[in-house]
């Protein structure tokens, strides 16, 4: 029989999505253009990043990616999961390797690439 299946199913039917409740409002908050600034530099380059700030995620916005090259294969990587757990955006700050993720934006911050060889590669 033309257009049935040997389970004798004939015509998908439409799924229906029910959603009971549905979040209008962002989770993140906006950065404000009116925030106090700070200077702070990224591989000797001079930024002007909103003070108090995720490190992460003002380094991405100022185009600043990548963070960091894997060591095995030179991979570049950046912020993934923002949350602490991935260790993408693994940078040097003060001679220590820290997640950048996990860091509010202070005054006069040095900030480097990490190093391909640090010990910590995920």
């Amino acid at each position: 029989m033309p257009g049935s299946c040997l389970t004798g199913w004939k015509q998908q039917t439409a799924h229906q999505i029910c959603r009971l409740s549905v979040k209008t409002d962002s989770p993140f908050r906006k950065i404000d253009p009116q925030s106090d600034h700070v200077s702070v530099r990224f591989d000797g380059e001079a930024l002007m990043l909103p003070c108090g700030e995720n490190l992460a995620g003002v380094l991405l916005v100022a185009g600043v990616m990548p963070f960091r090259y894997t060591p095995v294969s030179g991979a570049p990587h950046g912020p993934f999961c923002m949350m602490g757990a991935c260790y993408d955006c693994l940078v040097q700050i003060d001679g220590m390797t820290v997640q950048a993720c996990m860091l509010q934006v202070t005054e006069g911050m040095h900030i480097n690439m990490a190093p391909a060889g640090g010990g910590c590669d995920v």
